[in-house]
């Protein structure tokens, strides 16, 4: 039986179209029509693909047109026992609203993992905590606000007033935004993309040093993924807007829906892979166009191997 990161080159192909469709949206204020088309094209990409695949978590449910659909199946091999059997947590367009505005850091992404090793859950939001491996252990959702920071920048031998945190600008973080100001650190609030931010927070070359505060479920299962490669810290815990989420997790999940996931708890299998594509520059180079063509640039991470491959590939566009 094959690896996940068999199917690196295919995943690839989903990220790059779906960036592609949704670059052709940027600025034009049109976030619903960027997002669809970047789930109309990446699911064109999936049907071919030779796996027997299913999205674990993702946003919205069957009815919930034009997603992905929580639980829909992918793939060409569908209950072909000799295929790979693999799920995805999967955002086709990333930070909708930053496409819509032409702003930095929307992306494609998904994450891929051998079925039953991705968490399984509605959509929802997620209590997130990211940052280096310097801070693996260290940091904690069990903790106060004041405890984490104190303990990044003992770990990282650095001033408080000198810890950069990374927060959704939503009014959801007045609070935690108030007790980092009490504290002296730097915040640089974003708009949207906690995925990127998480990503940067693991970075040590990076000048972020975490990322604190809600966000959405499947994007976190899916920086759980990428940070598991990168061995960085990362943990979450569901946080539900209704009771509608709250029955649906326990439907969906084995056990204590309130638990703080740990970032192997969220992605169980080293057999697993992390793949972006930029739409807009920022972590990544947005999509160019070049006449009749369009050059996407885009990052797979390996988790097996703790390989980050950067890639940039040229397509004809209509």
């Amino acid at each position: 039986m094959g690896r996940t990161a068999d199917l690196a080159e295919s995943f690839l192909q989903a990220t790059e179209a779906a960036a592609i469709a949704a670059a052709k949206w940027r600025g034009r204020g049109e976030r619903k029509l960027a997002d669809g088309a970047a789930v109309e094209a990446m699911r064109t990409v999936f049907d071919s693909v030779p796996f027997d695949g299913r999205v674990a978590i993702g946003e919205g449910e069957r009815d919930d047109a034009p997603m992905l659909w929580i639980g829909e199946p992918l793939g060409s091999r569908q209950g072909d026992p000799e295929a790979l059997s693999i799920d995805i947590a999967v955002d086709p367009l990333e930070c909708t609203n930053h496409c819509a505005t032409d702003s930095p850091n929307a992306i494609a992404v998904l994450a891929a993992a051998p079925r039953g090793t991705l968490l399984h859950a509605p959509d929802c939001y997620m209590d997130k905590i990211a940052g280096s491996a310097e801070l693996l252990g260290k940091i904690s959702l069990e903790a106060d606000v004041a405890y984490n920071i104190e303990e990044a920048a003992s770990a990282l031998d650095k001033p408080i007033r000198e810890i950069l945190t990374v927060v959704m600008d939503r009014p959801r973080h007045e609070e935690l935004i108030k007790k980092l100001r009490e504290l002296d650190v730097r915040i640089r609030l974003i708009g949207d993309g906690d995925v990127s931010a998480a990503l940067d927070a693991a970075d040590p070359n990076s000048d972020v040093d975490l990322l604190m505060g809600v966000g959405a479920a499947p994007e976190g299962v899916i920086t759980a993924t990428a940070l598991r490669g990168l061995g960085a810290h990362f943990e979450g815990q569901l946080v539900f807007r209704n009771d509608g989420h709250r029955e649906r997790a326990e439907e969906m999940i084995d056990g204590d829906i309130e638990r703080i996931w740990q970032r192997d708890d969220l992605c169980m299998s080293d057999d697993s892979i992390f793949v972006a594509s930029g739409v807009c520059s920022g972590y990544l180079p947005g999509v160019k166009f070049r006449g009749k063509n369009a050059v996407v640039h885009s990052e797979i991470i390996d988790v097996q191997n703790g390989e980050r491959n950067f890639t940039n590939r040229e397509y004809p566009c209509d």
